[in-house]
């Protein structure tokens, strides 16, 4: 368990996640780590090890294997056969419904058809080959599939000009311009990636020019955190205001992107008085910051601003994503320690649970943690940056290749938007903080289990005492929508679970008049049997538009209206107003 006071982590490894008892094999790891891509190569070779020691001393799967491989080999090759004669025979297997490579008209004709298809069916094989295996930790199979993917990933027809309908298309009726102009934007792109500077089109989402434009002012700053109090719009606000607590993974200013889509903006014009944490981008000389300052310089340094410009009063607290597992932690430290300064809680795609917490974790073992911390140690921080590509790799066929056909085959640019501009915005995270984070929450599960500890004492879910409205989003991989459910688990208070479409960003980003929105939602009183989350979602009801007005009106709901608006700061308790928003940290490189 960590000592969060000292940073000091008992047992075997309390000493080497330090970085003072071998510093040299520290510093070999992480020279390392800039030729593996960050990831630790003992991890992905332990895993294939696994898998492949397990399938030679299976020689009844192995025979089940070639029989599948003879079969999707005779049938690719009756299936080209049929077409040489019919040209419009049915396709033999089916992309998966996400798979949006072979959608175009092009992909019916032949010979490209049969690339496909051939492609699908050895898609589907190394699929079944790489699945669940007797004696095999279902952590190293799926890491063994992962890495089968990207490979047949990388090695799909749709990437090259060749077997790819559209791009042979384009660059014939282009005479090959789509080509030149694909190198230029990748020249550009490479030019961009060495200089540490953002994609093309970021410069037109400016922070506090274009995006994070909602009037305020910085009201409280501190080593960590600058506190942004935004103006009011109306002659009476709800009482109890509101306390934005976003990830310091990402900036804040996904939740106030352009006028027309910023949460904050929204719940202004509604009547709520709202608050918002921007977190100080860590730097080397930040190592040593771990979970509990975040707790005592970010969530609770914060708490006491809020409740010294509005007295008297609860607070309504919001955390996205590893905000909402901070606030989680902190709420649960309030509950436990009898302090009622919340009102509610509304956690956004946040999990207190990481048993399931998706694909995320094919990064997150002790080799690869390990791995993580060597590479801290010698920087003092991790950037984002140096784990963007294991990321993308979740998504490859969206992220990943759908941007080279597009970008360099095609020879066309999508424009950028302020979400886009947002996510290439990184920051960095302190070395002692997410060593913690890993260690503590994804590898212990310490929080679920109770035995976390915030305050020198450990904390469970079923100390949070106030009401929680937690959301999760259908096709979010870094916080599964199932993983969030276990809210409705692990607490015992009132509870909302709503399920929004879209991903961990986009789902939450789904402001009232977006297209294509719907949701479903539950609500649960404290004492309702429990429900599993796919027996939940087969009998939920899905509501068209978006969910942001149900939230309001639930807030709404749990606050008292017609009160005056509050002053900016208070002077007098030492919240003076210092800047206009958003402040100075968001804009630290």
């Amino acid at each position: 368990m960590a000592d969060l006071e000292t940073g000091r982590t008992e047992g075997p490894n309390a000493r080497r996640a330090e970085g003072d008892e071998h510093p040299f094999d520290n510093l070999i790891h992480a020279t390392q780590a800039r030729f593996t891509s960050y990831l630790s190569p003992e991890s992905a070779l332990l895993a294939y090890l696994d898998w492949a020691l397990h399938l030679a001393n299976s020689p009844d799967r192995q025979g089940e294997l070639m029989r599948e491989a003879l079969l999707s080999g005779t049938t690719f090759a009756m299936h080209v056969a049929r077409l040489g004669l019919l040209r419009d025979d049915e396709p033999c297997i089916a992309p998966q419904p996400r798979d949006h490579r072979f959608r175009d008209e092009g992909w019916k004709r032949f010979p490209f058809n049969a690339c496909a298809q051939g492609f699908l069916l050895a898609e589907k094989w190394w699929h079944e080959a790489t699945g669940a295996q007797r004696g095999v930790s279902k952590h190293h199979s799926d890491m063994v599939r992962f890495a089968a993917r990207q490979i047949l990933d990388a090695y799909s027809p749709s990437n090259f000009v060749l077997t790819n309908p559209e791009v042979l298309k384009k660059t014939l009726s282009s005479s090959g311009m789509n080509l030149v102009r694909g190198a230029r934007n990748l020249f550009d792109d490479w030019q961009r990636a060495i200089r540490n500077e953002p994609p093309a089109g970021a410069e037109n989402f400016q922070v506090g020019k274009q995006v994070a434009i909602t009037p305020g002012k910085v009201v409280f700053r501190n080593r960590l955190i600058e506190l942004i109090q935004y103006e009011p719009v109306s002659r009476s606000v709800h009482a109890e205001p509101v306390l934005i607590i976003p990830a310091w993974i990402m900036k804040y200013y996904i939740l106030d992107l352009s006028p027309r889509n910023s949460m904050v903006r929204y719940l202004v014009g509604k009547g709520h008085t709202v608050f918002m944490i921007s977190w100080k981008n860590p730097t080397e000389e930040d190592r040593d910051l771990g979970m509990q300052d975040y707790v005592d310089l970010g969530m609770d340094a914060a708490m006491e601003a809020v409740r010294a410009i509005v007295p008297g009063q609860p607070v309504h607290a919001v955390g996205y994503c590893l905000g909402g597992t901070l606030l989680a932690l902190t709420g649960a430290a309030y509950g436990r320690d009898g302090k009622d300064w919340l009102k509610s809680l509304t956690l956004f795609a946040a999990q207190i649970d990481f048993t399931e917490a998706g694909e995320i974790m094919l990064f997150i073992d002790e080799s690869q943690v390990a791995y993580l911390e060597d590479i801290m140690w010698d920087q003092g921080y991790l950037d984002t940056r140096q784990m963007v590509g294991a990321f993308q790799m979740l998504r490859s066929n969206d992220l990943i290749w759908s941007r080279v056909v597009h970008d360099y085959l095609m020879g066309e640019r999508r424009p950028m938007i302020d979400l886009m501009a947002w996510n290439a915005d990184a920051t960095r995270m302190p070395y002692r903080m997410h060593s913690q984070y890993l260690r503590e929450l994804f590898l212990n599960n310490a929080f679920a289990e109770g035995h976390f500890e915030v305050g020198g004492k450990p904390v469970s879910p079923t100390d949070i005492r106030a009401p929680i409205f937690t959301v999760g989003a259908e096709r979010d991989h870094v916080a599964p929508w199932r993983s969030v459910f276990k809210v409705d688990l692990l607490t015992d208070t009132d509870v909302v679970f709503l399920l929004t479409s879209g991903g961990h960003n986009a789902g939450i980003i789904s402001e009232p008049g977006h297209p294509r929105r719907h949701y479903r939602i539950s609500a649960r009183r404290e004492g309702d049997p429990y429900i599993a989350p796919d027996e939940w979602f087969e009998k939920a009801e899905v509501h068209e538009g978006s969910w942001w007005p149900v939230w309001e009106k639930w807030l709404s709901d749990h606050s008292t209206p017609g009160a005056k608006p509050p002053a900016m700061g208070n002077r007098k308790a030492g919240y003076e107003v210092l800047a206009d928003a958003p402040g100075t940290y968001v804009l630290e490189d």
